[in-house]
Order: structure tokens, then sequence, then C-alpha cells
């Protein structure tokens, strides 16, 4: 019998409390970071970064807007450094205005210090006047992920001028210098050298290995790869949903200065670099957001599919042969983006209204928390602690006549 675990509300106040998908901990367990946010979808109109502390349920503004409309600049989807006290977010662009209001091709990752509240600095630069230094992109960068040795950030990408709605998957690597642009509006110059790492066209050919769509990745375990979702077609044409690998040399990113692109093109995919399919399936992975997760040893990716009843199971997709296996026959459907514990031994869910962990060991499943169905809702995704011994997660809490996303705690030992 699933017997339910200790559960803590760390925060209260008046406002909402989105956790990211992922790396939410401090590395220290110390802390959890989140964002203002009741909505996924109002990062733009969101004006703070906080944190809680952990063991006083205390919470402080990490970052706050100036000047913050419903028009943005916006910041959300905030996450630790693996090492250090370094928040990654997305930040809207400071010249957000109702004519040309936060947008997914206008946004860029910003970098957070706890130690020093309010300073924060550019990861990524944007020049939107040629000609574009290379290093620097002129779209959008979304969802950041610091790679295992918090050397490397991963991130989706939009472009503001050519294909916007084409996203791709791009990298951020050191380069010794900062990415200087001309201080106009839009432009922002950069600490990390950036470029797109996964190749899309418009149409896929029906049976090719081609993609319409390169979307929610993450690293594979400590190497420096990424595995990503791509939007490919079947042979009769058929939009399905497979995995990708990219292997992510850092010397032949820098090396091709090229990449950036011209006037009137998108940013090239760097010579050297050149992404691989992983899986082939006849339906691929289920249509449900969610992100890949991957084994702490890198051996394999886990994500969503859907059965035959159409309900969201559990897959491992081996990242070296490619073999696809249902890991999950559950009778019911999943209902929430996944998350790996960092030994990389259990996955974590919401399913039915309520927190559950899957043991890859043994496949044993245990539901964690024991909400009714009309108790209010979950949201988001459960995060493993660094020290996997916690879980927190959001639910919608009632206080003082207003309904608001809190942060929970679950204790595992």
């Amino acid at each position: 019998m699933n017997l339910p675990k200790t559960i803590h509300t760390l925060t209260s106040s008046k406002a909402g409390h989105t956790l990211h998908h992922q790396h939410v901990f401090s590395p220290d367990d110390a802390y959890i970071v989140f964002d203002g946010r009741n909505d996924e979808t109002k990062i733009g109109e969101t004006a703070e970064i906080g944190v809680v502390q952990i063991a006083r349920s205390t919470e402080s503004v990490l970052y706050r807007n100036a000047n913050q409309t419903m028009y943005g600049p916006g910041v959300g989807a905030a996450s630790f450094h693996p090492h250090r006290h370094h928040v990654v977010c997305i930040k809207g662009l400071a010249s957000c205005s109702p004519e040309v209001p936060y947008a997914m091709s206008r946004r860029i990752g910003w970098c957070l210090d706890l130690e020093k509240p309010q300073h924060g600095f550019h990861l990524d630069a944007r020049a939107v006047v040629a000609p574009y230094p290379p290093g620097s992109l002129r779209g959008g960068t979304h969802s950041h992920g610091w790679s295992a040795s918090g050397e490397l950030v991963s991130f989706t990408y939009n472009d503001a001028f050519v294909d916007a709605d084409l996203r791709v998957v791009g990298v951020m690597v050191p380069s010794g210098k900062p990415i200087l642009v001309d201080e106009v509006p839009g432009n922002n110059s950069g600490e990390m050298y950036s470029a797109i790492v996964s190749e899309v066209v418009s149409q896929a050919a029906f049976g090719s290995d081609e993609i319409e769509k390169a979307f929610d990745e993450c690293w594979l375990g400590a190497k420096n790869t990424i595995a990503f979702q791509g939007n490919t077609r079947n042979a009769e044409g058929a939009l399905i949903t497979e995995i990708f690998l990219v292997d992510i040399d850092v010397a032949a990113v820098l090396r091709d200065a090229d990449a950036v692109g011209q006037v009137g093109e998108r940013p090239k995919v760097p010579a050297g670099i050149q992404q691989r399919r992983l899986s082939r399936t006849s339906k691929g992975l289920s249509n449900l957001r969610h992100w890949l997760r991957a084994s702490a040893d890198g051996c394999y990716v886990y994500a969503l599919a859907k059965d035959n009843q159409e309900r969201n199971q559990l897959v491992q997709c081996d990242a070296l042969s490619g073999d696809f296996t249902y890991i999950s026959a559950f009778d019911f459907s999943i209902d929430s983006p996944i998350n790996i514990s960092y030994k990389g031994d259990k996955l974590t869910f919401i399913a039915q209204n309520n927190v559950f962990i899957y043991r890859l060991a043994d496949g044993q499943l245990e539901q964690l928390t024991h909400f009714a169905a009309d108790d209010l809702s979950l949201a988001g995704v459960p995060v493993f602690s660094r020290s996997d011994k916690q879980i927190a997660f959001n639910q919608f809490v009632e206080g003082d006549g207003a309904i608001n996303l809190q942060v929970k705690l679950i204790q595992l030992s």
C-alpha cells in the first residue's frame, strides 16, 4: 500500500509561484527558484523571479523587472546552475511595447546571481542590425538548460526575421570573451557564444529524416550531446515526433564564423555539427508537451508515447541502438511532463491530480500524494531535488479570496 508522504507548503504570498520543468533546486538543495506566474502562458506579463529558502519557508525576490507592463518585458522559466548559485531564465526585450510586445522571437537568456539580487546579465547576444557578429542571434531563446558540467547551455530558438515559426535547438558555449554588439534597440551583448545546432525545413520529405521542428530537448547525461524531439513525416506524409541527437563540438561551433548567417537567412548550423535520428517508430512520441529526459550515464532517453488506448505511457530509447520500448502499461494516462532523478533511477509525473514516482529498476509505481479529483489542481511537472530526497511541485491554493499557484514539497526519505 502506498502511504501518503509528508507534504509541506513552502510559499504563501499572494502571487504565482511557477516552477520551471527542471533544476529548480539550488546545488545545495537550500533554495527553490520560481517565477511569478499563475498561468504558464503569461511570461510576458510576469515581473518577478523569486526564491524560497526551504528550511524556513521564507520567500525573497531575486529579480524584478523595471517598468513591467502587460506587453513586457516579462521574466520566467528559471532554473539553477548545477554547481553555482546562478539562475538562468527567460527575459523579454527592454524595448517591448504595445506595437512590439514580448514574443517567442523577442526574448533572451538572462543570468542571475543568488548573492546579488537585482543583478543580471545576458547570456546570449542579440543583433538585429547587419553585419551580425559571429556568436550572436537575432530572434528569441527559450527553455534554457545547463549541461551537467555547467559549461554549456541548450535552448530552443525562433528567428525574428526569417521563418519565425520554425523552432530549432541551439547551444551557448564559452568563447573566452563577450559577444559585443552595437547598442541599438533590440540588440544586446552577451557573455556566451550562441549557435543553432538543429537543421529544420519548412516541409520534410515523406519518409525522410528531415524535420520541420526541433524542440523540448535535454542533455544526454554528462555528455556534450543534446537529445531533442523532431517533427518528421512518415512515408504516408503523417507528422510524427521522433528523437534526434546532436553532439556539441565546442571547437567546431567557434570555428565557423559564417554560421551566424546573412541578412535574409536564418542562422546556420556550424560546419562539423550534424544531427542524427535516434528513434524510428510507427506512432512517434506523445503530443502532450513534455521534455526528453536522459539517464545519468547517458545510455537511455525517456519520453512519453501513446498506447493503443491513447493513454500517455513512459517509453525508453537506447541512446546507441535506438531501440524503443514501452516501459509502462498504466491503466491511466500521464497528465504532465516527466522528470528523472539525479541518480537516474526514478521518474516522476502527475496523473489524476496526484504526484507519482516510477522506479526504473523494478517497474514499481508509487503514488506520493492522495488528492481527490475535485481538490485544487496540480500544475506543471514535479522536480527532484539534487539529493533525490525531495520533490517540489505546484498546486493551486485558495486563501484570502484568491487562488494562487504555490510551491509544495514532498519528503521522500
